[in-house]
């Protein structure tokens, strides 16, 4: 039987089943593409290839029976792009949920669809055009810069919606975007180039502004390494930490180990410094106007901020930016895809002279800053975006900066409030790890599309042993969550959100 990709999309409301089989898939007709597989998979009886690169596997167990469908898209003739697309044999909710990647992608993100999968929706997921995390792929690649940096989505997002459509006879009624880091750029960079691909899209700890971003990490390894004598030990940022956390922790109402918002902050390490000498209890005066620059982050020649600061709370995971080596991420972006040289040596790294030509020459590729999301709100497009506080990686702020960008351009807060949402998360670093980070994001948003249901905060867990011991709301910015004053504070029922 003959399927055909370009058939009218509709959705059938009680669309709970297939209605071909699973082979069938293979004969539809993609655009520069083809399916190279499709496969029945039982339930639970999924194991991913080479064992998923370290994902997670628990999620596997309880899937249930699926189609598996894999295709190569092949956008451009030096395009080699690999996606999955699972659909539920029985019980599709009648959703397409897509989900992100991480650092350099490179691999199917097999626990996200999974996740997906066993939620009720159709995933979908891409390698965006390579294998393996590392941008050596890219040098005289262009296209495959291209696909890396937004086609793949797109070309997946185009060839998942179609493979839906013969499967069930009816297309997805909605489109979600699903990703954190890598792919909460991938979720900004759908919303600006191709606003029609999704109808709603969450956009965690996104790496938008990928040129100063990791102009900035290597920035905070040559102000920990160009000299060894201001670089902090790993065993002082305890003590900074600490210091940090008595001086502030209280500002919220609350003293819980987690400031609802650090830039209430303003504790200057200069409080720590050494009396005499150097001794673990204490910054020397090097240190400390190391962990003052950290805080502003770095600023050009002209006294303009080229990449926001670290948050004060966040010393805990200064290793992962200011260990012996810089960030390869950082290195290869530079060396990669800005200069173009697998010799470039990180030490030459000038941040105002290299952050300038990056901007030049790499900006509208890798890049995702556009504010105007007008063309993606127009069609009732909803954002979800969120960035944990403690973020070591991509700066905080960022989030915050690009929320404000979008509502200047827009006209405001209150011309944006029911369209998107960004929710800051106390005390959590890189998409995980620190205060309350365990949320779901996806439902909130499912019935913001649905419904008009804006979410007016989203509860929050801190699980430790495998057990939930303190719940918070998570607040749409500007709005933190402010203890009511009785009751316990390791439950979100005792905060409210309110502007402060």
């Amino acid at each position: 039987m003959k399927l055909w990709a370009s058939v009218t999309v509709l959705f059938v409301p009680m669309a709970l089943r297939a209605a071909v089989s699973c082979g069938d898939v293979a004969s539809i007709a993609l655009s520069k593409a083809a399916i190279s597989s499709t496969e029945n998979v039982a339930a639970g009886e999924f194991k991913p290839p080479n064992g998923g690169r370290g994902q997670p596997t628990d999620a596997f167990k309880k899937l249930p029976a699926f189609c598996r469908i894999a295709a190569t898209l092949k956008p451009s003739a030096d395009s080699e792009i690999k996606i999955e697309v699972w659909l539920p044999q029985s019980g599709w909710n009648g959703k397409l949920e897509s989900v992100g990647n991480g650092a350099w992608a490179g691999v199917i993100s097999y626990a996200a669809l999974a996740t997906a999968l066993s939620a009720g929706y159709a995933a979908a997921s891409t390698d965006t055009g390579h294998e393996g995390n590392s941008a050596n792929f890219i040098l005289n690649h262009p296209e495959k810069l291209a696909d890396f940096s937004f086609r793949a989505v797109h070309e997946m997002t185009v060839a998942a919606k179609a493979i839906v459509a013969a499967y069930y006879s009816a297309g997805p009624k909605f489109s979600y975007w699903n990703g954190c880091s890598t792919g909460g750029r991938q979720a900004m960079a759908e919303m600006q180039r191709f606003p029609a691909d999704y109808d709603g899209v969450i956009a965690g700890d996104p790496v938008g502004y990928a040129t100063h971003l990791q102009a900035a990490q290597l920035w905070l390894w040559q102000i920990f390494h160009q000299d060894e004598s201001d670089n902090i030990p790993p065993e002082k940022y305890a003590l900074i930490h600490t210091a940090v956390l008595d001086a502030c922790d209280a500002l919220d109402g609350v003293k819980d180990g987690v400031m609802e918002d650090p830039r209430r902050c303003h504790f200057d390490p200069e409080v720590l410094a050494c009396k005499h000498g150097d001794a673990p209890t204490c910054l020397t005066a090097a240190q400390v106007k190391t962990a003052q620059k950290s805080y502003a982050g770095p600023i050009d020649s002209r006294g303009q901020q080229i990449y926001p600061g670290r948050e004060r709370g966040s010393e805990l995971l200064w290793g992962t930016h200011s260990g012996p080596q810089p960030s390869s991420y950082a290195a290869d972006l530079y060396r990669f895809i800005v200069f173009k040289d697998p010799a470039w040596d990180y030490k030459s790294f000038n941040i105002e002279r290299d952050v300038a030509f990056a901007d030049k020459t790499a900006s509208d590729v890798i890049n995702s800053i556009d504010p105007n999301l007008k063309p993606f709100f127009a069609h009732n497009g909803r954002l979800i975006q969120y960035h944990g506080w403690n973020d070591d990686g991509v700066a905080p702020r960022g989030s915050v900066n690009y929320y404000n960008a979008v509502a200047d351009a827009m006209g405001g807060i209150g011309k944006i409030k029911d369209s998107y949402r960004l929710f800051m998360v106390p005390g959590m670093g890189h998409c995980r790890g620190g205060g309350t980070d365990t949320f779901d994001m996806v439902t909130p948003l499912d019935q913001w599309v649905e419904k008009g249901q804006a979410p007016a905060q989203i509860v929050a867990s801190r699980i430790t042993n495998g057990a939930v011991d303190r719940t918070r709301p998570l607040c749409p910015y500007p709005q933190v969550a402010v203890y009511k004053g009785t009751g316990s504070t390791d439950e979100a029922r005792n905060f409210t959100c309110k502007a402060r």
